[in-house]
């Protein structure tokens, strides 16, 4: 198991600093970004525009990586370059057997306090589920190739549940059910294959209360409303 956890933590490290290198990108090209017209703009490309559907892997600091589905609204530009969206992402997993160890534990120390009895609890298999709303905004620019890039931050709330046939319906299933919300930084690229549709691939670090996570996702765009002047494929 330990080279999995160390090429997990490899690939983390390694998606961290693209995010970082493309922000700092991206704050550094805004001449650029004024030449192709995208800070042109104004409240008139702040709309529904378009809809993602996505998929990927997310890789977690306490369940193993898994898959997840999701996808985007696109609202356009609050501002010159600056582009909203909000979106819904989902995953289920297996909380990782150090995660299990130390709820075992927890209830081993509350039936000694209460009973005085000595135990050896077995948890079993506990999944972790996750379902997300988020809320982005982005600075986006367009480069060379065709590419239309972006980088920002955003909000989101995640509704976290817990289930297992040992846990079902116990105290140990509370305290995996919950309601927290969650910041990220992300960094994308989009390919525009024609002025309707768009390939979009996605980097982004979400950080909760008690959990972070590396996604790794791409999709398709399909876009409805007017194109930004420096949209055009």
């Amino acid at each position: 198991m330990r080279w999995c956890e160390a090429g997990s933590g490899a690939v983390a490290r390694m998606a961290i600093a693209l995010l970082l290198a493309a922000m700092v990108l991206a704050a550094a090209v805004p001449g650029r970004a004024a030449a192709q017209g995208l800070s042109n703009l104004d409240y008139e490309y702040l709309s529904f525009r378009g809809v993602m559907l996505d998929g990927g892997k997310i890789f977690p600091s306490k369940v193993d990586p898994t898959w997840t589905i999701g996808g985007r609204i696109d609202l356009g530009f609050l501002a010159p370059g600056v582009r909203v969206a909000v979106g819904l992402n989902h995953w289920s997993s297996t909380l990782v057997r150090k995660e299990v160890g130390a709820l075992e534990t927890r209830v081993d120390e509350l039936i000694l306090e209460q009973t005085g009895q000595t135990t050896n609890v077995s948890l079993g298999e506990i999944t972790w589920a996750d379902t997300a709303i988020h809320a982005d905004v982005h600075m986006m620019w367009r480069v060379p190739f065709g590419l239309l890039t972006y980088a920002g931050m955003g909000w989101s709330g995640h509704v976290l549940r817990g289930s297992g046939p040992a846990i079902d319906g116990t105290f140990v299933e509370d305290l995996l059910d919950s309601v927290r919300a969650g910041l990220n930084v992300h960094a994308g690229v989009e390919f525009p294959i024609d002025r309707r549709f768009r390939l979009v691939s996605e980097a982004r670090y979400e950080v909760l209360e008690d959990l972070t996570y590396l996604q790794l996702r791409a999709g398709g765009q399909f876009t409805f409303g007017a194109l930004a002047p420096g949209e055009e494929p």
